[in-house]
């Protein structure tokens, strides 16, 4: 099969476009054909060694995709060849940016026939970060007020739009050239963080969702009213030690299920939740969709078109 892998740690150079064996499925285990892969920011603090240093070279990345069942495994009775499926890999595998992977059946579904590979491809592993985080872990209620640090990331933007489905308010920051896109996504406030200072612009929120990091993620502390409670998922794997006994601070433990997977398509089917906008690449162009997405001010998702 031909994937984009690494052969060592390092800069977006490392990576190699080439060819690889073909995986073969284990027992609970199917492959798919990926059609789509989507690019995340682990991905490169992976490529950098950020995770560790026990990789086995060489090394496909890579997490969510969108494809067709080709082989299955022993013991694999829900799905079939030719099936339609997306999916997040298992926590601590990857793979994903390749034509083919092996994958334990239990965490793929079947993907919405008004989904394309490569809007489900961009939908889950934002789309599961988001659920984890918003109706989870904040667990969110109708008429609250949230404050979403980074609208225009492919987390961020997802959960704006499930906030506005629960019912809740939507205060966001964003640059100015992403306002208009962030509206249409249902936020109710929008903040320049270029040119205003959040912290003195909002108060009394129930809850927050960080996808930043950082010092402006600690100073989301002082905007919740007290018993609120803030969720991170750019700080670490641990949340930040909050300065307040009166509120929480949450880090969501995203796992991997088909439940989650459904709920996404169940929310793109009945129209609440649209793909973000995503910029398409080859997997010959995994270095140049890497220098994007390490830039940290990307609109929406990259994903790499494998099949057409």
């Amino acid at each position: 099969m031909k994937a984009s892998f690494i052969r060592r740690h390092g800069g977006p150079e490392v990576l190699e476009y080439g060819e690889l064996p073909d995986p073969v499925a284990k027992a609970g285990e199917v492959i798919v054909d990926i059609h789509a892969a989507s690019v995340n920011g682990a991905d490169w603090k992976v490529r950098e060694g950020g995770y560790g240093s026990d990789t086995q070279f060489p090394y496909v990345l890579g997490r969510d995709f969108s494809g067709i069942v080709s082989a299955l495994g022993a013991g694999v009775s829900d799905l079939k060849i030719g099936d339609e499926v997306f999916g997040v890999c298992a926590a601590g595998q990857e793979g994903a940016y390749a034509e083919k992977i092996a994958i334990a059946a239990s965490i793929v579904t079947k993907k919405s026939a008004s989904m394309t590979h490569v809007q489900a491809a961009a939908l889950a592993l934002a789309g599961l970060t988001a659920l984890v985080s918003v109706e989870d872990t904040l667990k969110l209620q109708p008429g609250e007020t949230i404050f979403i640090q980074g609208g225009a990331g492919g987390v961020a933007s997802f959960a704006i739009q499930l906030a506005k489905h629960i019912g809740a308010k939507v205060i966001t920051t964003a640059s100015a050239a992403n306002h208009d896109f962030l509206r249409k996504l249902g936020a109710d406030e929008i903040i320049d963080y270029h040119t205003q200072d959040f912290t003195r612009m909002v108060k009394n929120c129930d809850a927050v969702f960080d996808t930043v990091g950082g010092d402006p993620a600690l100073a989301t502390f002082g905007i919740l009213k007290p018993g609120g409670r803030a969720a991170f998922i750019a700080s670490g794997g641990k949340a930040p030690v909050s300065p307040r006994a009166d509120v929480q601070s949450l880090r969501p433990q995203v796992g991997r299920d088909r439940a989650h997977l459904d709920r996404i398509s169940e929310l793109f089917t009945k129209g609440a939740i649209a793909p973000p906008e995503v910029k398409l690449y080859t997997l010959a162009e995994a270095e140049a969709a890497h220098r994007i997405s390490e830039g940290r001010h990307l609109r929406g998702k990259l994903v790499f078109q494998v099949r057409p």
